[in-house]
């Protein structure tokens, strides 16, 4: 079996974000970049596959220069090889197609993204790819089996699960359950060293939206304690301050 994953590289949720250039950028000055948790699931589960000699796994990152210390990391994690596409991934819609750019002209019997980036949290990436390759697309899986020639997904739905069957190839954007975490060992921080990362260039995409600004959360107001003999008090806070009755 011939999986691709496509994994991001985003900021450690413990550090301090900031923006710069009036609020129009990240300020990446201190920030520690990772694997996004999401994709390490994916990762996991491609790894899992094709254990045994059963297939190979390629990760591909959308990402400049910066990002091969996170792709290594996946190298050591366990993926074949590596490919990064030498653009700063400015959206959703430019990063699905270089990811779709990179698939059409390899033959991937299942493509595995996270679920969505902990950055942006868009959940768009894998149903954009799938739309471009003309190959089905799930999201938000929580599990993921495969058996002749055919994935057997579950999700997730309001009110109990939904189960679909769906012959490859297929792109599945996995979430908790699907795959725990795997952690590097010194074996394969060792053979990452070695294993192939490819640098290509990036293809023209058109420019359909942009960032105009960042802004953080407002921050959080003073609580209020109310006795709980006040009920009238509580009421009278809720409808006239708070205005939510």
């Amino acid at each position: 079996m011939n999986i691709l994953v496509c994994i991001s590289n985003v900021p450690d949720t413990t550090s301090k974000i900031t923006f710069g250039d009036g609020n129009t950028t990240l300020n990446t000055a201190g920030i520690q970049y990772i694997v996004n948790p999401y994709d390490e699931i994916a990762l996991s589960k491609a790894i899992g596959l094709v254990e045994g000699g059963k297939g190979k796994v390629t990760v591909i990152n959308v990402g400049e220069a910066s990002t091969e210390a996170t792709i290594r990391k996946a190298l050591a994690t366990g993926a074949d090889e590596a490919v990064r596409v030498d653009a700063a991934p400015r959206d959703a819609w430019f990063v699905a197609h270089q990811i779709a750019s990179y698939a059409k002209d390899n033959a991937f019997d299942l493509i595995l993204t996270g679920r969505e980036s902990i950055d942006y949290n868009g959940s768009q990436v894998a149903a954009f790819v799938g739309e471009l390759l003309g190959i089905p697309s799930v999201t938000t899986a929580k599990k993921l089996e495969i058996e002749d020639n055919t994935a057997t997904v579950e999700r997730e739905i309001e009110g109990g699960k939904e189960v679909l069957a769906i012959p490859l190839p297929v792109i599945v954007g996995t979430a908790e359950g699907v795959a725990e975490p795997r952690i590097p060992n010194m074996r394969g921080i060792m053979s990452a060293r070695s294993k192939p990362l490819n640098v290509i260039e990036a293809i023209s995409v058109p420019v359909l939206s942009k960032i105009v600004s960042y802004e953080s959360p407002e921050p959080r107001g003073n609580v209020s304690l109310i006795d709980a003999g006040e009920v009238e008090k509580l009421v009278d806070i809720l409808h006239n301050k708070a205005r939510v009755i």
